[in-house]
């Protein structure tokens, strides 16, 4: 996976698009990325006992890695990520402007 925890993203597709944040969970099995803030659904939840009350909870569901692009943290701007080898190890690079992540 390209993207990891605690990149900032930029929503591509979608209802948030154009919207930025941060990663907080990566799904490798579901290839899905949540973003903090973004994709914000409504949830009503009945009550279960007479001492808990029903209500509408704000839950976050998570975006597929297609609708994400990463935002570089040197350049600024929406990029693909690219890998070098440097001194025997694997680094993510921005394709922009060649800095690593």
């Amino acid at each position: 996976m390209k993207l990891h925890k605690g990149d900032t993203v930029q929503v591509v597709l979608g209802k948030d698009k154009g919207k930025s944040g941060k990663i907080t969970d990566v799904s490798e099995k579901g290839k899905t990325v949540t973003v903090d803030g973004m994709n914000l659904y409504k949830r009503h939840i009945k009550a279960r006992s007479e001492r808990q009350k029903s209500e509408i909870v704000t839950r976050v569901r998570p975006l597929p890695v297609a609708n994400v692009a990463l935002i570089c943290p040197k350049c600024k701007k929406i990029t693909r990520v690219g890998y070098k080898t440097i001194n025997k190890e694997k680094v993510r690079v921005c394709r922009k402007c060649d800095a690593t992540i």
